[in-house]
């Protein structure tokens, strides 16, 4: 795609190859150019077709998320614990869509070069709100993963953090200023670890 077909489109597709874990990589490179806002994100069948890789329906669903969440699997084949899990995080992609698609981007650990995990974080452009996604593609040697030293949040405000999926780390607070989370930082729970595993949350403004 190119700032050409943009005049005639909302959407684009950035390749047929919606492995979530590619995806990672493949998001990562478009939103250098384009905006997530025109990046479709499908969730699609496991194992997948191209590759075989098996991922959980929670980390294809997050993947997607990090874009314009689409549904592209076979709902007929999902069991009553699937549709109740993805139906609560499309409900909590609409709460944050906004700051996803239009918000301003941030890497916090790249999924490039063979990396173990990989985190990016979103913030509205009033700094209302934050959305963070974080990925383990495998943990090693048992490293837990990296606390999360939070980006573009207002220094000075209160955000509460609300989880999409996953747990915090024990001891971890409710609510903290701005400061606090871009400086000590995001800490997952120890039990966060393994392949390709998955996790996501929001901070909002107090």
């Amino acid at each position: 795609m190119d700032l050409g077909i943009l005049k005639y489109t909302d959407e684009v597709w950035p390749s047929d190859n919606t492995d979530p874990f590619d995806r990672l990589i493949q998001q990562d490179g478009f939103t250098y150019a384009y905006t997530p806002q025109v990046m479709m994100a499908w969730v699609t069948d496991s194992p997948h077709w191209l590759n075989k890789r098996s991922t959980s329906l929670t980390y294809r669903m997050l993947s997607s998320m990090q874009g314009s969440l689409g549904i592209g699997a076979n709902i007929d084949k999902w069991n009553g614990e699937e549709m109740a899990l993805v139906k609560r995080l499309i409900a909590a992609y609409h709460q944050v869509q906004r700051t996803i698609v239009q918000g301003d981007l941030y890497r916090l650990i790249s999924p490039r070069d063979g990396s173990e995990f990989s985190a990016t974080q979103t913030v509205s452009r009033d700094k209302n709100q934050s959305v963070v996604f974080a990925f383990i593609h495998s943990t090693q040697e048992g490293h837990g993963f990296p606390r999360l030293k939070l980006m573009g949040l207002d220094s000075s405000a209160a955000y509460a953090i609300t989880p999409i999926e996953g747990k915090l780390g024990a001891g971890s607070p409710q609510a903290a200023s701005g400061a606090w989370w871009m400086n000590h930082g995001l800490e997952m729970n120890e039990d966060f670890r393994g392949d390709f595993q998955a996790a996501a949350f929001r901070l909002d403004r107090k």
